[in-house]
């Protein structure tokens, strides 16, 4: 969808009702799941891993309801941006407001769980004063994502957008420096952007995966504290936010690091790995993830 259209469907949707929002990204879903078989595959593949017991069309049912499922947290940031009519509860909030309180700051690691910039809008709202370096992707003529990624920018959550070809490492001094000042640097914990990226492989739904250092190699440079958080859409405009006790990756000696990573990287993976199998339907991620079988 190009931003012209989008924010002609805004429009139509302010005159006539949400309905038309519902129905015209109910029609883009649909044309996704048609005209891309091979993203399309990897979600079945996903399911297959995720409920072995199933039967292939299960697995593929199970894809078309995450691709439609997709196009309820387009409406949710448009509501929330428009009129703030998204509400959350909340598991653990209190550790971030506490770290918020004390000036300790932290990684919060986010996933493709529901929504995360939604979340990230909210929290900014939750906990004032609270100060938010956020890394997001982007992706080559997504005109949307741009528009949605100002919108948080005006909000004063600070954005660095990453590329498939890579970052500076002015961009990663940066990080650092936003985390030893007591702030919070927020990042996702489930997707490599670019080729260069440094990863650690996991165990994940009886496959390897590989998933990104820098937020467990951030949270070991600077001392602070590492925050698993995930955003679940429980029902229309309300979601429920689920924050992990603070994790502390450390590491005796430079020789050390490596396996402090590892094992913060692999803890990640399992709580993720639980929060799919509690929500399979809310993990939006649609690039090739799972690796080799492991027995």
């Amino acid at each position: 969808m190009k931003i012209l259209f989008y924010k002609a469907l805004i429009l139509a949707s302010k005159a006539l009702g949400h309905w038309v929002f519902v129905l015209f990204a109910w029609i883009v879903s649909t044309g996704y799941f048609f005209l891309f078989p091979r993203r399309v595959g990897i979600g079945v593949r996903f399911y297959k891993a995720l409920f072995p017991d199933k039967g292939w069309h299960y697995h593929l049912w199970y894809t078309w309801k995450q691709y439609h499922n997709f196009t309820d947290l387009f409406l949710d940031r448009m509501l929330l941006a428009r009129s703030g009519a998204i509400s959350f509860r909340s598991t653990g909030l209190e550790h971030l407001k506490e770290a918020a309180k004390n000036g300790t700051g932290g990684v919060i690691l986010m996933s493709h769980m529901g929504s995360w910039e939604v979340a990230a809008l909210l929290l900014k709202k939750e906990i004032p004063g609270i100060k938010l370096l956020l890394y997001m992707g982007i992706k080559n003529k997504e005109q949307i994502e741009a528009m949605q990624k100002e919108g948080a920018i005006q909000a004063g959550i600070r954005i660095i957008a990453l590329d498939k070809v890579g970052g500076s490492p002015f961009d990663i001094v940066e990080g650092i420096k936003f985390l030893q000042g007591g702030d919070f640097v927020s990042m996702t914990g489930d997707v490599i952007w670019n080729k260069d990226q440094r990863s650690v492989p996991v165990r994940f739904l009886g496959h390897e995966a590989h998933l990104p250092e820098t937020p467990h190699l951030f949270a070991l440079l600077s001392g602070t504290p590492l925050f698993i958080f995930f955003s679940y859409r429980i029902s229309r405009r309300t979601y429920h936010f689920s924050i992990t006790k603070p994790i502390y990756v450390k590491a005796a000696s430079r020789a050390e690091r490596k396996e402090a990573v590892r094992k913060s990287a692999q803890e990640y993976a399992e709580i993720l790995e639980q929060a799919v199998r509690n929500h399979p339907l809310q993990w939006y991620h649609f690039e090739p993830f799972l690796g080799r079988k492991i027995d």
